[in-house]
């Protein structure tokens, strides 16, 4: 199966988050904590939330903020800021707003945010250091920066299974070369530490963070269907190819299921880092 099955978030994958909104937002609720709890200190006013998709952490972060803050979630992604908008308004989350464009290229006003925060979301940008070097100019001099990024493919077996199981049937999917945009595409700290040290952050630090996730049975067979390199290229399968690889998928997670949920580990990185005051330019 050839390259091509990437995500694409102004349709399949993007269609997928939104459909299953609800059931990701349980999976991934444990990140809100964390990544709260490390955005929000002392003198944080102002956050960008980079790579928001429906909003979850864009509100977590504009709840913990308070009255006194504001929280912006940018995305690529028009149904997926649509959805974050719905979710502010209904929330009556007035300090929460939300950005359709890419944070790679977005013309932020200069030096406007106290702090940047991403879950999932930095993994993507075509250009890591353009769009990291666009994120500082936005941020404040000393400014923090907090993302959650999967490690290397390895340490996740539960997020690798429908590779893994699928191949066989279909050959590979997903991106051939490890670096590029994609779900591991920072699983290299080495890397990541080059690309924020080239775009104008220090006191850059990497620390692997492991988080206990569970999906009910149910919601799995939903998952498998609809998340993931595999899922993208299921519905351009003949039928009884498409039927074959769904068997093999179910069979395959089924040795997450203890008790009727999957129990799995996430293994991620906590990336921290630090505005330069005067970059090099």
């Amino acid at each position: 199966m050839p390259d091509q099955h990437v995500p694409s978030w102004n349709g399949h994958s993007g269609n997928a988050w939104a459909d299953l909104q609800p059931m990701l937002d349980r999976l991934y609720q444990p990140f809100e904590k964390i990544l709260t709890d490390a955005v929000v200190t002392d003198g944080v006013r102002d956050v960008l939330d980079v790579g928001c998709g429906t909003g979850a952490t864009t509100l977590a972060l504009a709840e913990r903020l308070g009255t006194a803050g504001r929280c912006t979630g940018i995305d690529i992604s028009q149904v997926l800021v649509d959805i974050a908008r719905h979710r502010a308004e209904a929330a009556g989350a007035t300090n929460a707003r939300f950005v359709l464009g890419d944070g790679q290229s977005q013309a932020f006003a200069p030096k406007g945010f106290d702090a940047v925060a991403s879950r999932f979301g930095v993994m993507f940008f075509a250009d890591p250091v353009a769009a990291f070097r666009n994120i500082h100019n936005a941020t404040r001099p000393s400014g923090g920066l907090t993302c959650i990024a999967w490690r290397p493919k390895s340490e996740n077996p539960f997020q690798t299974t429908a590779e893994r199981a699928a191949e066989p049937l279909i050959g590979r999917v997903g991106p051939s070369d490890p670096r590029a945009p994609g779900q591991f595409g920072f699983a290299d700290a080495d890397r990541v530490r080059r690309i924020l040290a080239t775009s104008g952050w220090d006191a850059i630090d990497i620390a692997p963070i492991d988080v206990p996730l569970a999906l009910p049975r149910d919601d799995l067979a939903i998952y498998i269907r609809r998340m993931g390199y595999v899922a993208i290229a299921l519905p351009s399968l003949e039928e009884k190819l498409r039927a074959k690889v769904t068997d093999v998928l179910d069979q395959a997670f089924a040795a997450f299921l203890i008790d009727d949920v999957a129990r799995f580990n996430a293994a991620c990185w906590m990336i921290r880092a630090r505005a330069i005051v005067n970059p090099p330019t």
